[in-house]
């Protein structure tokens, strides 16, 4: 009875023990907190929309350039014909004067005078990009050099390896002329960077392009109009006009220039400059 008493009181005293144990355990930690996932952030009142460039209607938009190649002074003007393709129209000139420069025994006084006008289509197969390919056509050309020519008296010339001497009392004079364009209209091709019409909406674009165009071997006259040719001793005199021999000899000379200048058949191109391109409709 009296075992019986003490186990029913201890286990009275240890029944708050275990309870208290019991609530401490089961109170959650602050990481057993499920904390609520933050409200989406309010947006913003206004949002900044992607630019968007409407595509150009055929036809819609002009640009003009100016810059330097390797016939002087360069011009364009191109439109737009879709979104891969662009019409061009392509100027050049330059004149220079040139004095008392030697050739073969000839001293020439000329001009020379680069003159021509082109159109060309530029194909753009990545249209955002300024890689681009133009066929054209030259349909003006007055590249050409023009001379006087002098060989002064006691001076040597040769002729077709032939050496000949300018009387001292009748010097021997003539005139002379390159043309650079024996096939009129000719065609061009080129390759180049840059779209005078950028098809992002852009203004301001630098184009580059190089090429070739085939304006045929280059016409070469030369004639000698007066004076007196002479041997080494200033004897046995002929008259450059007229005599025969001289004339064979002042041909074969000229065939021989020809063959020099024959590379320029194929005439380089190159340009550079600014453009500026904006919408007519």
């Amino acid at each position: 009875m009296r075992l019986t008493a003490i186990c029913l009181s201890a286990a009275l005293l240890a029944a708050p023990l275990a309870l208290a144990a019991q609530t401490t355990n089961s109170s959650p930690s602050q990481t057993d907190l499920q904390v609520p996932a933050p409200a989406n952030r309010a947006l913003p009142t206004h949002i900044y929309p992607k630019k968007v460039v409407k595509p150009l209607k055929p036809f819609s938009a002009l640009a003009f350039s100016g810059g330097i190649s390797a016939e002087g002074v360069n011009l364009q003007a191109a439109t737009n014909v879709n979104r891969y393709l662009n019409l061009r129209a392509i100027g050049n000139v330059f004149n220079y004067t040139v004095s008392n420069v030697d050739v073969s025994g000839f001293t020439v006084n000329g001009k020379l005078n680069l003159a021509t006008m082109a159109t060309s289509l530029d194909y753009y197969p990545f249209p955002n990009h300024g890689l681009r390919l133009s066929p054209g056509v030259q349909f003006y050309n007055q590249n050409s050099v023009t001379a006087n020519v002098q060989v002064a008296g006691g001076t040597k010339l040769t002729l077709n390896d032939v050496n000949y001497y300018a009387s001292t009392a009748n010097p021997i004079t003539g005139t002379g002329s390159v043309g650079l364009n024996t096939q009129n209209p000719a065609f061009t091709g080129t390759i180049g960077w840059g779209n005078m019409i950028p098809r992002k909406g852009e203004h301001w674009s630098f184009p580059f392009e190089i090429g070739v165009a085939v304006v045929g071997s280059p016409n070469v006259n030369v004639a000698l109009t007066s004076g007196l040719a002479c041997n080494a001793q200033g004897q046995n005199c002929v008259n450059v006009a007229t005599d025969p021999t001289v004339n064979a000899n002042l041909q074969a000379q000229i065939a021989k220039y020809k063959s020099d200048l024959d590379p320029l058949k194929v005439y380089p191109i190159f340009s550079f400059g600014v453009s500026y391109s904006f919408k007519i409709r």
